[in-house]
């Protein structure tokens, strides 16, 4: 090895281009980047430094001894304009040395670079976004001790001296979080913390990071109350989801038998009798077998919300109902109560199944700080809203016109046309504001209209003018920051501002979306002569640092320092950098990537599945349907553009193949299986899909629906077509292959479905006088006992009737039917 540090200067300056310089690294004093140690195992010596080209670039030199002589055997590029580290040490296998650099790209940012030798020589395996503020590099012990293998502690700057540390380790190609080394480093982190709170104790994100740390350190104890310290100061950052998340989480750990969350996840398989929905566990095992016409997520009271013949219930982890489905809807719980709906209107629940409310409402909002907004009808026929406490009673009575949820023990009331107030949790009023409109309160603050069609500025809660009206939209505050709109004309051309109302984004974008964690979505029109299609977005800080370009067409809100976006071709995980987040996969296709445990629940292109960090599926949803052997039903997506998608059904085991074949490509044609330009922006979307609501005998009945949505429009249009299919001989029956030929179906069914209309109170919805008869193939579709006649949206009922459906049963038009013709005969 090398004797000294001028002896290596000497060697690496030999091997540097002609009026290149050895970079210096800065801290803790000045010196320059080079070092020698042995990297590649075999106990030869390797000696590196980083130097500046005649460019100004920054290139990275390895040396490897060979007998005598020096050979280079690495001159690579970095980036940055400085280096901030250069070290070696064992971080991707215990005992072998791994060459370190620290790329400065800003005065508190470095990128990581951690290389490695391989077969074709040096290789960079730190992710392209594996950024840092400040390092440790140790061998870290565990319950183990030491295991010769070096773990990363990243600070990461967030705000003023406030830093995240994450402490990651290599393992399975990638480097992850190493939480069993936590109580090792985490007291150092804590008594930072300490320090910065004593000096600033009404700094909330101190406060914050202080909980974070001593969780991490095993004192959960000492963590709640910092954490309970943060939200009592009631600043916008962190924001109170992110406070209220840590609390949780300190929470769980004190109290283990709080862990009711079972650890099972909805999942759905097809059947001969549409979807049905059971529970996995986290290895894909299915542990409540598939029975439910829907099922939600488990809560943390340990209830799920499941669908049953189109009512819903309540079940434990066992399936076992608590709660029968006997409701309309139910939502998730809030505080100990949920909302159910059935036919008499609103009620609260508590989680033993039992009804609060002593009357049925016409509305009732989830609670929020033991309150819940409800509304009645008044005799004039206004809604007047008020608000009930947790065990039903109306504390505040239906008195308003206009009303919110509480937040921080306020809410927003309209009290009249042109006047306002901020109420109590007992609905004293703290506030009066004599306007035209007054929205919700945010950060202290309200968007407000002096008159009605005027600009939005902003109030405080005493009702003092704040921001004065300037913006033709404004929405709540958030995290110390609002979103606005300056465009005339209904246009958009939307802008950040602060609390003082300056902007920190310019006003110009399509659209800005606040996504937590101090980081927003900018949308950019795809075509700007039409904007209402859609925006491409890019990721930014709510200072107004754009992150990245416009590569994403979807991003979700952050959640522990993560979000799922979409782009053209995958979903995934972006970290708060903008980019992708180490560790996590990537999907084919557009949706959305949940983190639920240990498992991700990836909803891509209309579908569910269920991955691991590694990205290996441990279940997903049947592509094919066994109807009896030899018959199935296999399901094919077509989707030549991110705003086309088609799942069609392709019928198997057909003895008569030229028959099969002829079946699917009308099954492709019905479900819109078309050519459709591939790298061009749609003015509308598309989806197709299908089920298999009927299988008797020889007779297989596909629903093929789909929904066209033209961009810009209030709605998109369904549709819906049935396949009646022989699976014999390859027919596909219409309406008049099920009757008698010369029985006048069309005059029967058209009488039995106008005394339907006039009779039954459930058909009050159809247009008066519109309805004139069947046509002669009107669309239909036959279940065992019945055959049922639908229209389509618009024609006899409005739109929110979906597509009004008659039921007759075959009892009732016997003497019409065809019994011996072929229709009949495949399925009796």
């Amino acid at each position: 090895m090398l004797a000294n540090t001028m002896h290596l200067k000497e060697l690496v300056t030999a091997h540097l281009p002609q009026g290149a310089v050895l970079a210096t690294i800065e801290r803790p004093q000045p010196h320059p980047a080079l070092i020698a140690a042995d990297l590649n195992g075999n106990g030869g010596g390797v000696a590196a430094s980083v130097y500046k080209a005649n460019d100004g670039s920054l290139r990275l030199l390895v040396l490897r001894r060979h007998g005598s002589d020096w050979v280079k055997v690495a001159d690579t590029a970095g980036p940055g304009y400085q280096v901030s580290l250069l070290t070696f040490a064992p971080v991707l296998q215990a005992g072998r040395n791994n060459l370190v650099v620290g790329w400065r790209l800003g005065a508190i940012w470095s990128k990581l670079s951690v290389y490695g030798w391989t077969h074709e020589g040096i290789r960079d395996f730190a992710p392209e976004d594996m950024n840092y503020s400040y390092i440790e590099i140790e061998d870290m012990p565990g319950p183990a001790g030491k295991d010769g293998q070096a773990e990363l502690a990243l600070w990461i700057h967030d705000t003023g001296e406030a830093f995240r540390v994450e402490i990651v380790r290599w393992k399975d190609g990638a480097f992850t979080a190493a939480p069993d080394v936590y109580p090792y480093y985490f007291p150092r982190v804590v008594r930072y913390y300490e320090r910065l709170t004593r000096e600033h104790p009404d700094y909330a994100f101190y406060w914050y990071y202080l909980a974070d740390a001593q969780l991490k350190a095993g004192r959960p104890a000492d963590a709640l109350v910092s954490v309970q310290k943060a939200i009592s100061l009631n600043l916008s950052y962190p924001s109170k989801e992110m406070l209220l998340a840590l609390q949780n989480q300190i929470e769980q750990q004190l109290h283990p038998r709080w862990r009711r969350q079972p650890d099972l996840f909805p999942a759905s398989v097809k059947t001969t009798h549409d979807d049905q929905w059971g529970y996995i566990n986290s290895k894909g095992q299915m542990v409540i077998p598939p029975q439910y016409e829907y099922a939600n997520d488990f809560q943390a009271n340990g209830f799920a919300v499941v669908q049953s013949r189109g009512h819903s219930g309540l079940i434990d982890a066992r399936g076992k109902y608590v709660v029968q489905p006997i409701y309309d809807s139910i939502t998730p719980f809030s505080e100990g109560r949920a909302v159910v709906i059935d036919g008499q209107g609103f009620k609260l629940m508590d989680e033993s199944g039992r009804i609060v409310t002593k009357k049925p409402y016409s509305y009732i909002s989830t609670l929020h700080e033991g309150r819940a907004m409800f509304y009645v009808m008044s005799g004039g026929g206004n809604s007047l809203y008020g608000y009930l406490d947790k065990q039903g009673n109306e504390v505040i009575s239906a008195q308003y016109l206009e009303a919110t949820d509480f937040a921080n023990g306020k809410a927003v009331v309209k009290v009249k046309d042109g006047e306002y107030a901020l109420i109590g949790l007992n609905g004293q009023r703290l506030a009066v504001y004599p306007y035209a409109f007054v929205g919700p309160l945010g950060d202290g603050l309200l968007a407000f209209q002096k008159e009605t069609n005027g600009k939005y500025g902003y109030l405080d809660e005493k009702g003092k003018v704040a921001i004065a009206p300037a913006f033709t939209g404004a929405m709540a505050f958030q995290d110390g920051r609002a979103v606005v709109n300056t465009a005339e004309d209904y246009g958009s051309r939307y802008g950040l501002i602060n609390r003082s109302g300056a902007f920190v984004i310019q006003p110009g974008y399509n659209e800005i979306r606040q996504l937590g964690d101090r980081r927003v979505a900018l949308g950019k029109a795809i075509d700007p002569e039409q904007p209402f299609i859609g925006s491409s977005l890019a990721i930014a800080s709510d200072e107004g640092r754009q992150l990245t370009d416009y590569l994403y067409n979807d991003v979700e809100d952050f959640h522990n320092g993560l979000a799922s976006v979409s782009d053209s071709k995958q979903t995934f995980f972006i970290d708060r950098s903008g980019k992708a987040a180490n560790g996590y996969p990537k999907v084919n296709g557009s949706g959305t990537l949940t983190l639920t445990g240990s498992i991700i629940q990836a909803n891509v292109d209309r579908r569910l599945s269920y991955l691991d960090r590694s990205g290996r599926v441990i279940w997903r949803q049947n592509t094919v349907i066994p109807l009896r052997p030899p018959y199935k039903v296999r399901e094919e997506k077509y989707k030549p553009n991110k705003d086309y998608l088609v799942y069609y059904p392709q019928v198997e085991g057909m003895a008569n193949q030229n028959a099969q074949q002829e079946v699917n490509r009308k099954l492709k044609v019905m479900s819109q299986v078309k050519p459709v330009p591939g790298n061009v922006q749609l003015t509308y979307s598309y989806t197709g899909d299908f089920d298999v609501t009927f299988f008797r005998k020889d007779l297989l009945v596909l629903e093929l629906n789909g929904y066209n949505f033209p961009f810009g429009a209030a709605h998109g249009m369904p549709t819906k077509e049935y396949a009646h299919i022989n699976l014999v001989n390859g027919a596909m029956y219409q309406l008049h292959d099920l009757f008698k030929p010369g029985s006048h179906y069309t005059a029967v069914l058209s009488d039995i479905v106008g005394r339907q209309i006039k009779e039954d109170p459930q058909y009050s919805y159809v247009f008066p006088d519109t309805y004139k008869g069947i046509s002669a193939d009107q669309p239909f579709y036959v279940t065992e006992q019945a055959l049922h006649l639908y229209f389509q949206p618009y024609d006899i009922a409005p739109y929110a009737a979906g597509f009004p459906t008659f039921t007759i049963p075959f009892k009732d038009i016997m003497n019409i039917i065809a019994v011996d013709g072929d229709f009949w005969k495949s399925f009796h």
